[in-house]
């Protein structure tokens, strides 16, 4: 992001241009991005997106629920869906701002109907999607559907939505469905624009109160040409339970970090937190690096069941408000120094979000810089711990000293903090 002088700044708007990330030395770091010292860019930035938002009035923060994939993959049914909506208001979940309860694939038989209309599986939806969606409004929720810009899913279990965009967008929009997730499987040989662009303006036409969540796996660069297409776009492929594939997804998502923002978000693949394939520390840097790079947060795991460490985890409130913050500018890696990373993102009242997240196998120093993270050097601040939930001074907060924060991370783990300026 931008420095303070003019020569920075016309480096910044050709690098925007260029869909580059402009690299700069910081102090006793690898590779460093620094965030710019006051938000007058940023908001800049934000304006031109707004103008280029998919205006339905929808995602003004990124989204939050639960998706059944990650965990029930096609094992899904009516009743683990009520126990869902059940689950996510008995745990507290729903008022944290986990809304949307969405069935991913495998919900509807093979065949349409004879008007050519999609039919819920009769054996694991008996009650229908309409009667799903009233049992989950009457708890608070929204409920989410999903489709594809094919011939059929990637299951190959149901139909498409393929040449019949706006039929299913008149269907869902009777059943009082409140979020579509578009998968990108079976494309009949038709480009990713085509296809999306014509569920997107069935979308405008019959599903202006759906949230429009596009799924096509980050292939031709989706965040440079969906904010006026759709609510959030994937940036990357399926995410994996493992810190390989969680790692590489936060890595491939980052450098489109310009492009989100009200209206529109990145997307780099739901949580895994709770599923079992990572460790507690692993989970703690996916949410946090997931809530500062203004990622949706849809829980994967199984909430009816879900232990104290995973609940933890994805219910705490001050890493979810820097996810929901109002303000909207997605947080990126600003200091790399073989594995040893700063993460940052600009808040409102110029606070700034910090993740200091060791990617290594061993315990680590990680040291975060005030040119990194968009602070004046002589700043002094008052420095909250997220996962700790306590707060200090700069210089009085440990590792912290003038113009600068370190904390001994742990292998795999993080630390995340906001610094306020005094």
């Amino acid at each position: 992001m931008a420095r303070t002088s003019s020569s920075s700044l016309l480096l910044l708007l050709l690098a925007v241009a260029a869909t580059a990330v402009a690299g700069a030395r910081v102090p006793g770091s690898g590779t460093g991005r620094g965030l710019p010292l006051d938000g007058n860019a940023t908001s800049a930035e934000l304006r031109a997106r707004r103008r280029r938002a998919f205006e339905n009035g929808l995602g003004r923060t990124p989204q939050m629920g639960w998706n059944s994939w990650n965990h029930f993959y096609c094992g899904v049914n009516e009743n683990i869906i009520r126990e869902t909506a059940d689950a996510l208001v008995n745990t507290g979940l729903a008022k944290l701002g986990y809304q949307y309860v969405n069935i991913d694939d495998c919900w509807a038989e093979l065949n349409r109907d004879y008007q050519g209309n999609m039919v819920p599986n009769k054996q694991t939806f008996p009650s229908g999607i309409k009667a799903l969606a009233d049992y989950v409004h009457a708890k608070g929720l929204k409920l989410g559907i999903y489709s594809d810009a094919g011939t059929q899913t990637c299951s190959n279990r149901m139909p498409g939505s393929l040449d019949h965009e706006e039929q299913d967008v008149k269907t869902f929009t009777s059943w009082g469905v409140d979020y579509l997730k578009y998968d990108n499987c079976n494309d009949a040989g038709r480009s990713i624009k085509e296809r999306y662009t014509k569920m997107s303006n069935a979308m405008k036409k019959y599903g202006k109160n759906i949230f429009f969540s596009l799924c096509e796996w980050g292939k031709e660069n989706p965040a440079t040409w969906a904010g006026g297409m759709g609510n959030s776009w994937r940036t990357t492929g399926d995410i994996a339970d493992n810190w390989g594939s969680m790692t590489s997804r936060a890595d491939q998502n980052d450098k489109w970090a310009a492009y989100a923002g009200p209206g529109g978000w990145n997307d780099p693949d739901m949580l895994e937190v709770g599923n079992g394939g990572m460790t507690e520390a692993e989970y703690r840097s996916h949410f946090s690096i997931w809530a500062l790079a203004k990622a949706p947060l849809l829980i994967g795991c199984d909430v009816r069941s879900m232990s104290q460490v995973t609940k933890d985890i994805i219910s705490n409130s001050e890493v979810i408000a820097v996810n929901q913050g109002n303000l909207g500018v997605q947080g990126k890696k600003v200091q790399s120094d073989n594995g040893l990373e700063v993460w940052a993102g600009l808040l409102s009242g110029n606070r700034k979000a910090v993740v200091l997240w060791n990617r290594q196998g061993y315990q680590a120093t990680i040291t975060a810089y005030w040119s990194s993270v968009g602070l004046p050097a002589s700043a002094t601040v008052t420095v909250r711990d997220l996962w700790a939930h306590s707060s200090s001074s700069a210089g009085q907060a440990p590792g912290s000293s003038e113009g600068q924060i370190s904390a001994s991370v742990a292998p795999h783990d993080c630390k995340m903090y906001i610094l306020t300026p005094k």
